[in-house]
């Protein structure tokens, strides 16, 4: 159920979505990575935490703002929810684009979870560094630039670096928020920053070999988005041409359009 992949750092992962929930337990507490996507799922991870410890959960990291990471931080009230300044932003002020973009996932029986939640953002912000002790162990939080999102942030512990949707396993990275010009750029500037075991958003464990390549794939794709915009490539062939699925490079030139 829960792996241990450093000394008090563990990971859950969902069958839905294959999703990934860190879990560090301190002398002082529990700190959680994400809080998956609805209250019903929180209320399961909630239970299956007494499994581990009978610590409290005193702190939540939200890895960025999608939906499926963070709309179960209300089950969590006592615990101070954190996230990257435009995490909250993003949070607060478009819930009901949110609940649109759960809707396109979620399977048509569990829509009744989605309305049910109370989207709660990070009231703990920050812009670039940030740490907390939960006694004994220190958990960093960096954050280095928009990828997958605006918002997307590494947090670190013992041997581990989790680092949410910006890498993906055994499928391609979601380009539909993205920032495909700064994507390989965050991923160079937080090289120097991960440790042996990374825990990507959703699916198996990485190594930052991993990174490195899926940072290769992005830029390669960066590389041709630039050509349709800038150069004149026509863009059926250039996305049928891509590092990853043409669905995804369409997506990708989608938002290079709009966000640059």
């Amino acid at each position: 159920m829960f792996q241990e992949l450093s000394e008090g750092v563990f990971r859950r992962r969902f069958p839905f979505l294959r999703l990934n929930i860190g879990v560090v337990v301190g002398e002082d507490g529990v700190l959680l990575v994400d809080t998956r996507e609805s209250h019903e799922a929180a209320r399961e991870l909630a239970g299956e935490l007494r499994t581990l410890t009978s610590k409290p959960v005193r702190w939540v990291m939200n890895t960025h703002w999608h939906w499926d990471h963070a709309f179960g931080n209300s089950v969590f009230p006592d615990a101070a929810i954190w996230g990257h300044r435009l995490c909250r932003l993003a949070l607060r002020d478009s819930p009901e684009q949110h609940r649109r973009d759960a809707r396109m996932w979620m399977p048509r029986s569990r829509f009744c979870e989605i309305e049910r939640v109370q989207i709660v953002p990070p009231e703990e912000t920050f812009e670039a560094l940030t740490s907390i002790d939960v006694g004994g162990r220190k958990v960093e939080a960096t954050y280095h630039g928009r990828g997958h999102t605006d918002a997307d942030i590494l947090i670190h512990c013992g041997g581990v670096t989790f680092m949410g949707d910006l890498v993906e396993e055994g499928d391609s990275p979601k380009m539909g928020d993205s920032y495909p010009f700064d994507w390989p750029n965050t991923l160079v500037a937080a090289r120097s920053t991960l440790r042996p075991t990374v825990v990507p958003g959703h699916g198996e464990l990485l190594t930052p070999e991993d990174v490195e390549d899926q940072r290769r794939r992005l830029a390669q794709a960066a590389e041709i988005l630039g050509q349709v915009l800038h150069e004149g490539r026509p863009a059926d062939e250039a996305v049928r041409s891509g590092p990853i699925p043409e669905l995804d490079m369409r997506k990708a030139l989608a938002r290079a359009r709009c966000s640059g």
